[in-house]
């Protein structure tokens, strides 16, 4: 399997981790009467997905693109992290939690669907990218 493929599987899963992240520790911290509130930071982890997501992403679309050479994709990828980025400075502050959720969920969206086109797109020219 090459660096192309693992990339685009690597930055789907971290995007569908950022929306987990985002919509299921808040039921969690609830579920287990704040006995983790303390140890869970929530804008650490954010920042940190954010820190592996982005440097893989844009990589797996750059070879995307070098690949196959349909730029459109890299643009919405590249949207999508840009939402998701957003979503953490200043998600919370202009448009509360729910603000910060769906610009997270947005931006997710935006960001696997450029990575499953990057990869649907590879199959039908068969390129050997994704071999």
């Amino acid at each position: 399997m090459n660096s192309q493929l693992r990339s685009d599987k690597l930055a789907i899963s971290l995007s569908l981790v950022c929306v987990a992240h985002c919509f299921f520790v808040p039921s969690f911290v609830i579920l287990s009467s704040g006995l983790f509130v303390s140890m869970i930071d929530n804008e650490f982890v954010h920042n940190l997905i954010l820190f592996f997501a982005v440097p893989i992403s844009l990589f797996a679309l750059t070879l995307g693109y070098k690949n196959h050479g349909t730029f459109k994709y890299f643009v919405i990828g590249f949207t999508g992290l840009m939402v998701l980025c957003s979503a953490v400075i200043v998600g919370d502050l202009l448009y509360g939690e729910a603000g910060e959720r769906l610009l997270t969920l947005f931006g997710s969206a935006l960001v696997v669907f450029a990575h499953y086109k990057n990869h649907q797109i590879c199959k039908e020219i068969d390129c050997n990218c994704h071999e």
